[in-house]
């Protein structure tokens, strides 16, 4: 069966699209309305006293775009060797961020039948409160993020210092 997305436009309202990126050879997925689009890897301007998972800023055609390293916002393996990282151009909440990751797979079309809701007790290596489904395709498990989750308050009104 191919999951592919295909030029054809969603017809039933409880299929989703999601993009899937790989960290730590673990699949994790968002939902393709919140990607605006998605760069290698570049040279992150560091800033000064930024959270530990804030990995600095890019210039992107002239915007400032706060970039963040998925690795240590969930408190995964950091790895030296970028090389076939890409960095996800995302929309939270109301600001563009970048968002680090190993590698970007692929957009699928799910049907809402293929996603559960995050079951009681996870062994994922992640806080629950930034997953918002569990996709199950045929051997594949997918963890789906919950974007909007991935800041709190204090780091969304750090992030709006950034940008002036």
């Amino acid at each position: 069966m191919d999951y592919t997305m295909s030029k054809v436009p969603l017809e039933k309202a409880e299929e989703r699209q999601i993009l899937i990126f790989d960290l730590l050879d673990e699949e994790f997925a968002l939902d393709i309305s919140c990607v605006r689009e998605v760069l290698r890897f570049q040279d992150i301007y560091l800033l000064p006293q930024a959270p530990d998972f804030i990995e600095g800023v890019i210039n992107l055609r002239g915007h400032i775009i706060a970039v963040i390293d998925l690795r240590k916002r969930f408190n995964i393996k950091i790895i030296e060797d970028r090389t076939k990282a890409c960095i996800m151009i995302c929309k939270i909440k109301k600001f563009i961020v970048g968002l680090i990751v190993d590698k970007v797979k692929e957009v699928i079309v799910l049907s809402q039948e293929n996603i559960q809701p995050t079951p009681a007790v996870i062994s994922t290596q992640i806080d629950d409160c930034y997953i918002s489904g569990i996709a199950r395709i045929e051997e594949r498990v997918i963890v789906i993020l919950n974007l909007e989750e991935i800041l709190t308050n204090e780091e969304i009104t750090g992030l709006a210092g950034i940008k002036k």
